[in-house]
């Protein structure tokens, strides 16, 4: 089976080629990703345990789903793909923002990523693809923000800066997406 390639781009979100997904990581080279974050009725977010394989943040907990863009396929698009993958179900999505980050680990990789942040709901439990995720739960955004804080070694590098940096704009967010709720 061929490498999974990444979308190598620019700090303007310009594509400018392609890589096998590992060597992306081996020479830290930027390229386009995402993060999907689910919400409930109740203003949760559904959490994932990375699985135990992952050859990065094992067992770590993280956003609902994350990964790459393909090749001719929209941020959303890719989005959806992943969320049915990794969690077994879909949701509309819309993109909230995107940000760079750069987070080396312990077995010499580095994530250098362009990460595009979406924003879906759901209701129900997903149906969990053990090959990818160990574990899920919901929890309300004060709680990870306490949790991170007081645990921050329990949680993925990217997932740290987006509630870091970007803490009051999810807020915003969730509250828009409970009052179309109520």
């Amino acid at each position: 089976m061929r490498e999974e390639e990444v979308i190598l781009v620019n700090a303007n979100d310009e594509q400018i080629g392609t890589m096998p997904k590992m060597e992306a990581h081996e020479k830290a080279q930027l390229h386009r990703a995402f993060s999907v974050f689910i919400l409930n009725d109740k203003g949760e977010i559904m959490l994932q345990q990375r699985a135990a394989h992952k050859y990065h943040s094992p067992l770590l907990w993280t956003n609902t789903c994350c990964s790459h863009q393909r090749v001719g396929e929209t941020n959303l698009e890719a989005g959806k793909r992943r969320l049915q993958e990794e969690m077994g179900f879909t949701s509309e999505l819309k993109e909230l923002f995107s940000f760079i980050y750069k987070a080396p680990f312990d077995n010499g990789l580095t994530e250098h990523e362009l990460d595009h942040v979406m924003l879906g709901s759901y209701n129900a439990s997903p149906v969990i693809n053990t090959e990818e995720v160990e574990n899920w739960k919901w929890m309300k955004p004060g709680t990870i923000k306490k949790d991170i804080e007081n645990n921050p070694q329990e949680y993925t590098a990217w997932f740290k800066i987006i509630f870091e940096k970007f803490y009051e704009h999810l807020l915003m967010n969730i509250e828009k997406n409970e009052g179309k709720s109520k």
